[in-house]
């Protein structure tokens, strides 16, 4: 089995590249081979809207025709039994290098011939992880929870299971006092680091966990932590997740 995780935030290892890292490790819990990708690493522009991937009887039909640095990551992607995603939340939406891969991942697998809109003939189980600086409270008044919805439902036409995990209220910078960010209070961003950032992880886990397994993943149900080696399972069950923005520490 092979998992691979795709970091569409322009930094390596902060807090979208630390949730991959957890639901990698979940992958490998589960004998999976892991790699991990950073888009920032690769050249490449979204879909070009050439159509090549919907000629009928073209050597592309279903594939994207574009080639560059996302060619060969695409190509192990739709090689792959699991693909877990992670993007912080910029302006509303995923990072544009995240954007552009999920138009080439995506829309060669979205038929307009048949009524269940899928072309993809594999089945590849897929996650998402999304941070953001805005509060949890807030994310479900932004309307976060339409756009992960419709992510998940794009990433179903890959032919299997689809599921989301995300990380609000995210510990931005090394030093506040460096920044113009006096909105935000630190001390409140660190006690949500240590307090809730851990279980985030956790929960990331656990997703790759049941996506690796081939189970039922409920969208909008909670995404329950697996007991890791030392860990002790909680005995009041996280609330069901949904979404939010902002801008985090990607």
């Amino acid at each position: 089995m092979k998992a691979l995780a795709i970091n569409g935030s322009p930094r390596r290892g902060a807090n979208t590249a630390t949730m991959l890292r957890h639901a990698l490790a979940g992958a490998a819990s589960r004998g999976a081979e892991t790699k991990l990708v950073h888009l920032r690493d690769l050249s490449f522009s979204g879909c070009a809207s050439c159509f090549a991937c919907k000629r009928k009887g073209a050597r592309t039909e279903g594939r994207c025709a574009l080639r560059d640095d996302a060619t060969p990551l695409l190509d192990e992607a739709l090689g792959s039994d699991v693909v877990v995603l992670g993007s912080p939340m910029y302006l509303g939406g995923v990072t544009g290098a995240m954007k552009s891969l999920l138009e080439r991942l995506v829309f060669p697998s979205l038929s307009y011939d048949v009524a269940d809109r899928r072309c993809f003939k594999g089945r590849i189980a897929t996650g998402f992880a999304y941070t953001m600086g805005m509060p949890h409270d807030l994310v479900e008044r932004a309307g976060y929870p339409a756009l992960f919805e419709a992510n998940r439902s794009y990433l179903e036409l890959l032919g299997g299971p689809s599921a989301y995990v995300v990380a609000a209220d995210a510990y931005q910078f090394d030093d506040y006092a460096r920044y113009a960010a006096s909105n935000f209070d630190e001390r409140e961003k660190a006690r949500v680091r240590a307090e809730r950032f851990p279980r985030e992880c956790e929960e990331a886990y656990a997703m790759a966990v049941a996506l690796c397994e081939s189970s039922e993943v409920r969208p909008l149900g909670p995404v329950r932590r697996a007991n890791r080696p030392g860990m002790q399972r909680p005995s009041t069950p996280r609330a069901p997740i949904g979404g939010g923005p902002g801008g985090p520490r990607p």
